[in-house]
């Protein structure tokens, strides 16, 4: 979200220079009939006319930058085999470990991030427990499942999965009703 903000404001930004470097060019070059008499002597005119070049230049730039797409910037795991390049983004290993820890029993509201380095995968996750089945029994349970089911989908090697417990998810109190 922050991206989409940051490249509308420099799209909006650079319009505007644009658009006002322009007018100041044709105001200064006497291609719009106005009166600047009160504004003589040549190095004024030349001031003016290479701040809004510059101005402009730079609205162009900055109007490229704003509207280019960054193919670049999303990450991803690069493999190569005998039949050519495989690309696996960062997000679909966030989402199959989202899947894996998501099947074990107890565990709720799970979130997960990957860090890649030279050794492999480190995954950590971020989950609720229920409360109802031992904590040290759950989170390696999720460390093995996660490590196993990323390992086997993507065949990338796993070095590391880190799981946190949040909390527990509070039940909501049911009031039986008395007659």
């Amino acid at each position: 979200m922050p991206k989409i903000l940051d490249r509308l404001l420099l799209f909006i930004y650079s319009l505007s220079i644009g658009i006002l470097s322009v007018i100041a060019v044709l105001l200064v070059t006497n291609a719009v009939p106005v009166d600047l008499k009160q504004f003589h002597g040549s190095s004024w005119i030349i001031a003016a006319i290479s701040v809004s070049a510059v101005l402009f230049l730079l609205s162009i730039r900055f109007f490229y930058i704003s509207i280019k797409r960054d193919r670049g910037s999303l990450p991803s795991i690069d493999q190569r085999t005998e039949y050519g390049d495989i690309q696996i983004s960062v997000e679909t290993i966030e989402n199959l470990s989202y899947k894996a820890a998501s099947r074990v029993r107890g565990i709720r509201d799970v979130k997960t991030r990957i860090r890649i380095t030279d050794s492999g995968l480190e995954i950590i996750v971020r989950a609720l427990v229920d409360g109802e089945t031992s904590i040290p029994e759950l989170t390696e349970e999720v460390q093995k499942q996660v490590h196993d089911y990323v390992e086997e989908i993507t065949g990338i090697p796993v070095s590391y999965v880190s799981v946190y417990i949040a909390n527990l998810v509070q039940s909501p109190v049911i009031k039986s009703r008395v007659e």
